[in-house]
């Protein structure tokens, strides 16, 4: 579990408002993501960062006090792309069955890029602000899944969609988490028994209750992670 800190430095000095300097700071995020990801926090530095970003120390500092602040960019652009994830699934009005397939295989896609990353966030310290900002994503993240739940289901929304939205969600972010650990997002056959878990525990069909699919529901969340994406 990740220790907080309160460190008002771990902020970006600015905000980036033109084209130029979007794409800028966009290429050290990125950059910083690879490092981190790679060389972990032992081997995280600016230097680095700006190395693989490509542009100068001084670009950096410019937007970026320390690499906390850089850290805290990094998890900030991952609470957007699961959001950006989320809201794609419940609001493409696919067919049930291809929302599931499109929520697991974006879901895994924004891990496997950087599958060593998400671990070192976790482990890392973080302060008051990040602290803050987790809990708003948190209650963003769930209110998402409930809309995926309703969705599906073709159900309105109460306790019972809040309850099994949370299940779902700590259910594939342990699945999603452990397979990156493992080196297993792109397997082919992963992401089918992944959208098949989900499909099962949601019900075969949206309005799916019977007897088979209420146990598995139940096993389901009994075994669920309490891991955080």
């Amino acid at each position: 579990m990740s220790t907080r800190i309160s460190d008002p430095k771990a902020a970006m000095r600015k905000t980036p408002r033109q084209a130029r300097s979007r794409a800028t700071v966009d290429a050290i995020v990125t950059a910083g993501a690879r490092v981190l990801d790679t060389r972990g926090w032992s081997g995280f530095t600016t230097n680095e960062v700006a190395n693989v970003a490509g542009v100068s120390i001084g670009s950096l500092y410019q937007y970026f006090p320390n690499k906390m602040a850089l850290v805290e960019a990094i998890r900030r652009r991952h609470f957007d792309d699961v959001l950006a994830v989320l809201r794609r699934a419940h609001g493409s009005g696919r067919p049930s069955r291809r929302l599931i397939g499109a929520l697991v295989n974006d879901m895994i896609s924004i891990h496997q890029d950087y599958p060593a990353l998400h671990r070192t966030l976790l482990d890392l310290p973080s302060h008051d602000k990040t602290k803050s900002e987790f809990d708003t994503f948190h209650q963003e993240y769930l209110r998402e899944y409930e809309a995926i739940v309703v969705a599906y289901r073709g159900s309105g929304r109460g306790k019972a969609a809040k309850l099994t939205a949370q299940v779902l969600s700590s259910a594939i972010e342990g699945v999603v988490h452990n397979a990156a650990r493992r080196g297993a997002l792109a397997d082919a056959k992963f992401k089918r028994e992944l959208a098949s878990l989900v499909s099962c525990y949601l019900g075969e069909t949206p309005q799916g209750n019977d007897k088979s699919t209420s146990q598995r529901r139940k096993a389901m969340a009994s075994g669920a992670s309490q891991d955080r994406i």
